[in-house]
């Protein structure tokens, strides 16, 4: 049985580490009937599940006229290009699900140094 689930398992694609407050751009695969393009997704981790093939992560951007928009990924997808880590912010949380709640300054986070 162990021999079964390490060869489902799939290699882990090069992706940095990142946490809960970072904020990432995540570049993902779109395709549009036979053309391909990369998308880029830009917002705040505020939250991280699952562990090896099943590990998935879920990014917050406020989008015009502040309504928030939130997108889960798969870790392993083949349609994550690749991932940017562009802050890394300390936090006390794993899962930072408040902050959808805020709005405007109160929605920032200090910055690891």
């Amino acid at each position: 049985m162990h021999e079964l689930v390490k060869s489902l398992q799939v290699e882990a694609p090069a992706h940095p580490e990142f946490g809960a407050g970072d904020i990432v751009k995540v570049h993902i695969k779109v395709v549009e009937g036979d053309r391909e393009r990369i998308q880029v997704f830009q917002g705040m981790v505020i939250r991280l599940r699952g562990g090896s093939n099943d590990k998935t992560f879920t990014v917050r951007r406020v989008a015009s006229h502040g309504v928030g928009v939130e997108r889960t990924f798969l870790y392993n997808s083949p349609r994550v290009e690749k991932i940017e880590v562009t802050r890394r912010a300390k936090v006390r949380r794993a899962q930072l699900l408040y902050m959808r709640n805020l709005r405007g300054k109160a929605a920032r986070l200090k910055e690891k140094r």
